[in-house]
């Protein structure tokens, strides 16, 4: 339906009306079902034009019963954060390596729990997949810078001190 079709005070993203029935709207390539009162309406499985919410991500369910208390219910999310915060405090008591291996595994372990537990409550916020890529990618960066930081590196990968030595150039 082009602007000059449509009637004044009917929205661009307004569904398309049928000429023979008394206001109702339709949606094209739909399938017929009947309403409660038995009329024909046209349902459709298309996505709308407009959303007006957003889906929770696959696994945003409760980790735990809904009786539980709330803590229990999203334990994945405070297991990460609880191991998070204690990486921070480690590596604040002036254990650097110790505390940021730590910060990554917890990455590493919700990556893990996002792959194995079918909810994880908060720990869920996009699909599982790039959930899992994201906290993969970042907690094993994370560990593995910790496992290269200076002075007595646990590993030594050569690339990485050959380009830090090429841009730095002292």
């Amino acid at each position: 339906m082009s602007a000059e079709d449509r009637p004044e005070g009917i929205p661009r993203g307004a569904a398309a009306r049928r000429p023979d029935a008394d206001d109702e709207p339709m949606v094209r390539d739909a399938v017929s079902a009947p309403d409660a009162e038995g009329t024909a309406r046209r349902v459709t499985r298309r996505f709308p034009r407009i959303t007006r919410d957003t889906a929770r991500p696959e696994g945003g369910g409760r980790a735990a019963p809904r009786g539980a208390p709330a803590p229990a219910r999203q334990w994945p999310i405070l297991a990460v954060l609880g191991v998070v915060g204690l990486g921070l405090l480690v590596t604040a008591l002036d254990a650097f390596r110790f505390g940021t291996i730590l910060i990554g595994t917890a990455l590493l372990g919700g990556a893990v729990m996002r792959w194995m537990l079918p909810d994880v409550g908060m720990l869920a916020v996009r699909s599982r997949f790039t959930d899992m890529v994201t906290y993969g990618i970042l907690g094993g960066a994370i560990v593995l810078l910790a496992m290269m930081a200076q002075p007595h590196p646990l590993l030594e990968i050569p690339f990485l001190d050959d380009t830090l030595h090429f841009t730095i150039r002292t």
